[in-house]
C-alpha cells in the first residue's frame, strides 16, 4: 500500500509573516520524515499529531493488485506445441486480472538457464525430471523449489471447488511430487500419459493373436513372431526403460518393494523379487530387434517406434504421446494403434501400467509466489484443462477421462481395464561424482541387446551406484 501526504493546494491569508514561515517549515519537515519499505512502498512515521487517514492514505484495492502484477511463466514446448500455453494463459489473464509474461521453447533450459543462474527466476515453471539437462533434478538438489502444499487447498479460480479435490487419487504422494519424502508438496502434477506396451492391433486381429497377459504367454509369441521374420520388442531409446521398470518393480514386488528398491535399500538387489525383474529385462533383450541399439538416441529413436508401424516389431514402451509424433509416419495397411500394460508375472497377478506425467513447479527464488499459487491452481480448472485437452495434454483430474474420444479415450481406459497405476520413481540424492543412476539401470539396457554386458555386469553396476546414493539420500 502507498501513503502519500495530501498538501493543501492553498493557504489562508495571515497576517503574520513568521506565522507562514513556521508553517512552512513544519510542511517540510513532515515531508524529509519519509522511509521507503522493502517492497518500495513510500510511509511516513507517526507523529504525536492524530490525522485522519481517509485524508493521508490512498489504499489500492485486491483488483487494482491483481492488475499491477505480472507473472513469468516459462513452460517447456513439446509435441503439445506451444498455442495452448497462450491460450491457458489469455485465460487466467481474463479470470484473474493478473498478468503472465510467457516463455515457451523446445530447449527451455537453455532459454531460462542463464537468466537463472544470475538471479532472474520465472514465477512458474513447466519443466519434467528426466530431462537431458536436469535442470529440475539440479533446483531439487540443491532445495530451490518453493513448498506449493498450501496449494492443493486452494480453490480453483473460477470454481467452487478445491485444488486437492480436483486431481486424481495418487498424484500427489509419489515421489516426482513429494522428492523428500517430508509429507510436502513440491511439484505440481501435470498432463499425464499411461506409459506401457504399444503395438498394432490391426496386426494381431490379421493373425489371430492375443495379447499377453503373462510373461511366459509373451515368450511364447516371441517365438511365433521370430518364426515369420518378426521381433518380439523394441524400444525408442533405453531412457524409455525407466516407466517399463518402475512397473516390473512393481510387478515383481510391490509398493514395498518398490519404496524399497527406489530409495537404494541396502541388499534390495539381491532379493528374488529383484532377479525376477533383471531375468525379464534380460529375456526381453534377447527377443528385441538388434538394430535398435544403434538408433536408440535422441536424432534417430523414430526409426525404432517405426519398427512398430512397419510391423517389424511387435510391443514397444511408449507413452500416448506417440500417436502425435507418429501421426505423419508411413504404416502397414490396417495400422490400429493398441495399447497393454505390462503382462503379469504370474498367472492372475497384477499387471502395473506406469503412469509418467509431467511437473510444473515455482522457484523458491520467485518474486510473485502468491500470484504464481494462483496460476497452478488454475491449470486444474476445467476450462484450462479442456484447452490443454484439445492440443492432447490431458491434465490428471477426475473423471475427465470420460470426456475424451477416439485413441485417448482407449489408452486413458486402461486402468479401468484392470492394470494397476505405478508411479515414483528414484528417489532424489545430494550429487554423486561419476554416478548418473539412469544410465547405469536404464542405458545399459542398449549393452544388454548388442551382448556388450551380462546381466550379471549390469547387476553390479546397479549395486555399485546403489550403494554411493544410499549415503547422499537428502
Amino acid at each position: 500500500t502507498n501513503i502519500v501526504i495530501k498538501e493543501d493546494k492553498y493557504m489562508k491569508k495571515i497576517g503574520s509573516i513568521l506565522l507562514v514561515l513556521a508553517l512552512m517549515m513544519s510542511s517540510l519537515a513532515g515531508c524529509s520524515k519519509k522511509d521507503t519499505t522493502n517492497n518500495g512502498a513510500t510511509t511516513t512515521p507517526a507523529t504525536t499529531e492524530s490525522t485522519d487517514a481517509s485524508q493521508t492514505e490512498e489504499t489500492t484495492s485486491p483488483e487494482e493488485t491483481k492488475k499491477d502484477v505480472t507473472i513469468k511463466v516459462a513452460a517447456i514446448e513439446t509435441a503439445y506445441g506451444a498455442e495452448m500455453w497462450t491460450k491457458v494463459c489469455a485465460a487466467f489473464e481474463a479470470k484473474t486480472g493478473i498478468k503472465v509474461e510467457l516463455t515457451t521453447d523446445k530447449l527451455l533450459e537453455d532459454v531460462i538457464g542463464a537468466g537463472m543462474k544470475a538471479g532472474d527466476y520465472p514465477d512458474v515453471v513447466h519443466l519434467a525430471t528426466g530431462r537431458p539437462a536436469a535442470l529440475t533434478e539440479t533446483l531439487i538438489k540443491e532445495n530451490g523449489l518453493e513448498d506449493i502444499t498450501d496449494v492443493l487447498s486452494m480453490t480453483v479460480p473460477g470454481e467452487d471447488k478445491k485444488v486437492i479435490d480436483k486431481i486424481a487419487g495418487g498424484f500427489t504422494e509419489s515421489s516426482l511430487t513429494n522428492p523428500y519424502n517430508d509429507g510436502r508438496t513440491y511439484m505440481a502434477p501435470m498432463f499425464y500419459s499411461p506409459c506401457g506396451l504399444f503395438f498394432n492391433q490391426g496386426l494381431f486381429n490379421e493373425k489371430g493373436w492375443t495379447v499377453p497377459k503373462t510373461w511366459d504367454e509373451m515368450w511364447e509369441l516371441g517365438e511365433k513372431a521370430k518364426a515369420e521374420g518378426i521381433a518380439l520388442f523394441a524400444y525408442p531409446t533405453a531412457g524409455y526403460f525407466d516407466a517399463f521398470f518402475y512397473a516390473l518393480l512393481y510387478e515383481a514386488g510391490g509398493a514395498d518393494f518398490f519404496e524399497k528398491a527406489t530409495t537404494y535399500t541396502e541388499g534390495i538387489w539381491d532379493t528374488p523379487e529383484a532377479n525376477t525383474a533383471f531375468d525379464i529385462v534380460e529375456k526381453l533383450a534377447s527377443y528385441t530387434e538388434k538394430s535398435v541399439p544403434s538408433n536408440a538416441n535422441n536424432d534417430n529413436f523414430v526409426k525404432n517406434q517405426q519398427l512398430i508401424l512397419d510391423n517389424k516389431a511387435l510391443f514397444m514402451p511408449n507413452g500416448t504421446w506417440v500417436v502425435g509424433e507418429m501421426a505423419d509416419a508411413p504404416r502397414a495397411d490396417g495400422f490400429e494403434w493398441g495399447l497393454t500394460a505390462l503382462p503379469a508375472i504370474t498367472e492372475g497377478g497384477d499387471a502395473y501400467s506406469f503412469t509418467w506425467f509431467e511437473q510444473s513447479w515455482i522457484p523458491a527464488a520467485a518474486e510473485n509466489k502468491d500470484a504464481a499459487k494462483q496460476f497452478i491452481a488454475y491449470m486444474y480448472s476445467d476450462e484450462a484443462a479442456k484447452i490443454f485437452a484439445e492440443s492432447g495434454a490431458i491434465q490428471p483430474i477426475v473423471d475427465f477421462a470420460d470426456t475424451l474420444e477416439g485413441d485417448n479415450k482407449m489408452f486413458y481406459s486402461i486402468y479401468d481395464n484392470g492394470a494397476k497405476a505405478a508411479l515414483g520413481g528414484f528417489a532424489t540424492t545430494d550429487p554423486v561424482e561419476g554416478v548418473n543412476f539412469s544410465d547405469t539401470v536404464f542405458g545399459t539396457v542398449n549393452s544388454l541387446v548388442s551382448g556388450d554386458k551380462t546381466k550379471a555386469q549390469w547387476i553390479d553396476l546397479i549395486k555399485k551406484d546403489s550403494d554411493l546414493l544410499r549415503a547422499a539420500l537428502k
